[in-house]
């Protein structure tokens, strides 16, 4: 028998990582155990890790860089599938490395991995040696 796939929205990441409310965080807490012990898989979509991100950072106030090192190790456990896993765990890298935010980090893997420039008025671009910045101009 095939083991369920289930697409995890931000609000279950955000209350397994937060712990808020605790009725909700134990149950999120069980869905991943679940995870981990191959009852299911989780899949991970980039824009719910954005989100997640987001949401731990702002609201809930937690260092970026200990969000990017938190999230970049829940990409590897077991359970959990990724899509785009090498750009999400390469953006995270880079977070966790540079402080940058995670849509910049996000770009700058996706530039690197195409040898792409980024056309972007943003200078934290420059952290970054293996990618090229190009500023627009009149």
């Amino acid at each position: 028998m095939a083991v369920p796939r289930l697409l995890v929205d931000t609000n279950v990441l955000v209350r397994f990582f937060s712990g808020d409310p605790p009725e909700m965080a134990a149950k999120a807490r069980r869905l991943i155990e679940r995870a981990d012990q191959g009852e299911v898989v989780l899949v991970l979509t980039p824009i719910i890790l954005a989100e997640t991100f987001f949401t731990l950072e702002s609201f809930y106030e937690m260092d970026r860089k200990e969000v990017a090192a938190v999230l970049r190790g829940f990409l590897n456990c077991r359970g959990i599938e990724t899509m785009e896993k090498e750009h999400l765990d390469d953006a995270l890298r880079r977070c966790t490395d540079k402080g940058v935010h995670l849509a910049d980090a996000y770009l700058a893997a996706c530039a690197a991995a195409s040898g792409e420039a980024i056309a972007s008025f943003g200078r934290d671009f420059e952290k970054f040696k293996d990618v090229k910045r190009i500023e627009p101009k009149k």
